[in-house]
């Protein structure tokens, strides 16, 4: 994939309602995505950012500090990291350069804020969003894991809907099929937005696993485990989502919480 990125030449930008555009699967098929490579510190800044659009919307646009504790919680991320400001700052200036982040303060407002562009520069909508930013945040998923994890984000009625909007996705090559776990029955899919998106490699067997005897595959878990884990995703995430509201709120009215 290719790695420039020209400031003079922005993305193709679809306008108006997707609904009121005739064709608009034709027309998607067309608006590919040849230009960018983003770092791993890039797609953690710009999956925070179309997340807590949709999951702490009263907080958004997000403050730098605020952008840094989204990008360093420890649920719903894969892998968790520690970045500092510094680290936020230069992917925001970075995202800033292909139109894909702005600066978004507003008169009143006493600390920088920051918003993405993606629905604008890419023109893609709700449910592709939400597909991508948990793509971005937790790296390859089965569409089962997709089911679940973006529910928070944006409904989505079933598997078959999901997949018709990962195959939407791969038509402008923002996805791909990236094989199977062992174990898995589903394929997972992975986007195409940066410098990892690429295959994993199998693992190796440790040197005393050639001498045994191969264990059967897992099963698939149970529909009621999945609804589990994704109940105890949804509380973790919102118990994050509550602190980091609290210390946003704390910093404006010097009140720690």
């Amino acid at each position: 994939r290719s790695t420039a990125v020209s400031s003079s030449s922005p993305p193709s930008r679809a306008t108006g309602p997707r609904s009121s555009v005739p064709g608009w699967d034709i027309l998607a098929a067309e608006l590919r995505l040849p230009f960018v490579d983003l770092t791993t510190q890039e797609q953690r800044v710009l999956g925070c950012l179309l997340e807590k659009q949709r999951t702490t919307p009263d907080a958004y646009p997000l403050t730098l500090n605020a952008l840094r504790l989204a990008c360093n919680q420890a649920t719903n991320r894969d892998p968790v990291v520690d970045y500092d400001e510094h680290t936020i700052r230069e992917a925001l200036e970075r995202l800033g350069r292909i139109r894909w982040t702005r600066y978004a303060s507003g008169q009143g407002s006493r600390a920088p804020k920051y918003r993405h562009m993606l629905d604008e520069t890419l023109g893609i909508a709700p449910d592709e969003q939400a597909i991508l930013t948990v793509l971005l945040l937790r790296g390859p998923q089965t569409p089962g894991e997709l089911k679940a994890r973006t529910d928070r984000l944006h409904h989505v009625p079933d598997l078959a809907a999901l997949q018709a909007t990962l195959e939407r996705l791969q038509a402008r090559d923002l996805v791909r099929p990236a094989g199977r776990r062992p174990g898995q029955k589903e394929e997972r899919w992975q986007h195409l937005l940066g410098e990892d998106a690429e295959p994993e490699a199998p693992a190796r067997p440790a040197p005393w696993a050639a001498a045994s005897v191969a264990a059967p595959p897992a099963a698939p878990p149970a529909a009621g485990d999945e609804r589990l884990a994704a109940l105890e995703d949804e509380v973790r995430s919102l118990r994050d989502e509550l602190a980091a509201l609290r210390r946003v709120v704390g910093g404006l009215t010097g009140d720690p919480y």
